[in-house]
């Protein structure tokens, strides 16, 4: 076997990851503008590639996404500014133009991609109701046996994708993302700033509710530390912090 075999044998036996981001939406709380978060893309995708996987960037409707304010390193409010891997991303140009062209969800072949991880941020909680086509995908590659996954606020899928029968695929299964606690957080943040009135949410519904709503069994650590769990071929992450452990738990699933 050739050096040029030899390559293109490695390159087909890699790992292919389908990494949905949101597209942009508008907060029907706040009226503002929401995104996807920077770091649940950034942080999977550097254990992704680390470990010699291909990822392919999808959003539900495809085309240009936007990142939500705080969670870019170079915001003016400074929140992100610690994390270096998203700073590296963003000013990495050809990384950063993968942003502006996202493929629709639709076309990706499941039986092209190993596994599908979406990640969060403001928008799912306001855009994924009606994004069908991230539901029939996810739902597809689940049936299929792929690892599915889903980080932060881009669990909220889970209160949309059944099964073919019908039954939500989060139903008797163990999961987490953001808390209610982490929620409780980011309101009160907002009313000590005056950002909201005392008593409006940020949200218009609650990850772990729901979750409990649909008869997942919901588990988490403490607020802000980075966890995630699996169940079977469903992994899930608890919120922006937890983006290198989901993934990690997808290299491990994959690993197997």
């Amino acid at each position: 076997m050739t050096q040029l075999d030899n390559a293109a044998s490695n390159t087909a036996s890699r790992k292919r990851i389908a990494l949905v981001i949101a597209n942009p939406a508008s907060s029907t709380t706040t009226g503002w503008p929401v995104g996807f978060w920077w770091s649940e893309l950034t942080h999977p995708w550097l254990v992704f590639t680390e470990a010699g996987y291909d990822v392919v960037l999808f959003s539900p409707e495809g085309g240009r996404c936007e990142g939500d304010a705080m969670s870019d390193p170079d915001d003016p409010s400074g929140y992100s500014r610690n994390d270096l891997i998203s700073r590296g991303f963003l000013h990495t140009p050809d990384l950063k133009a993968l942003i502006d062209a996202t493929r629709p969800v639709a076309d990706a072949d499941v039986d092209a991609f190993d596994a599908i991880v979406v990640a969060g941020g403001q928008s799912p909680m306001f855009s994924f109701e009606t994004a069908t086509a991230l539901h029939a995908k996810f739902a597809a590659f689940h049936a299929a046996g792929k690892v599915t996954a889903a980080l932060c606020h881009g669990v909220a899928v889970l209160k949309y994708v059944r099964t073919a029968d019908g039954e939500f695929i989060a139903k008797g299964k163990t999961v987490t993302g953001f808390a209610n606690a982490e929620e409780d957080a980011a309101d009160q943040a907002v009313w000590n700033y005056g950002l909201l009135p005392h008593g409006e949410h940020l949200m218009p519904w609650r990850i772990e509710d729901a979750m409990r709503e649909i008869g997942a069994h919901y588990v988490r650590a403490e607020p802000w530390h980075s966890f995630a769990v699996r169940d079977g071929n469903l992994i899930t992450g608890q919120q922006n912090f937890s983006g290198a452990e989901t993934a990690r738990l997808v290299v491990e699933a994959l690993s197997r």
